[in-house]
């Protein structure tokens, strides 16, 4: 199946992407750095962005698994296929844009 080979593909890019960041941390950093520091800065930025690349790679293997029980494309929420150019262009997607608008409503209500 072509979707399982194209989420497996990214998903080895995440897991790249991930391994290098990972080594950006084990660098060593001097305990006299000032907040606001470069450096420290640039660590912080290294594990947000790790953070959501840890997301990323949830959200791939819910979408292979997905995939592989054939509910691929087929929106969690109301159950209606998700638009084509939409899994293009968020492979590991599961709302269809109208549950996903609802959803980020409802997320800003609940603060």
């Amino acid at each position: 199946m072509q979707i399982i080979k194209e989420l497996k593909k990214e998903r080895t890019q995440v897991l790249k992407e991930l391994l290098h960041l990972r080594e950006t941390l084990k660098v060593e950093i001097d305990i006299n750095f000032g907040e606001g520091d470069p450096e420290l800065v640039e660590r912080d930025r290294a594990i947000s962005l790790i953070r959501e690349q840890e997301r990323k790679l949830d959200a791939l293997d819910q979408a292979l698994q997905r995939a592989r029980q054939g509910a691929y494309g087929i929106c969690e929420r109301c159950g209606q296929p998700i638009d084509p150019a939409r899994l293009e262009a968020v492979p590991d997607t599961t709302l269809c844009v109208n549950c996903k608008m609802i959803s980020e409503r409802q997320q800003r209500y609940s603060r």
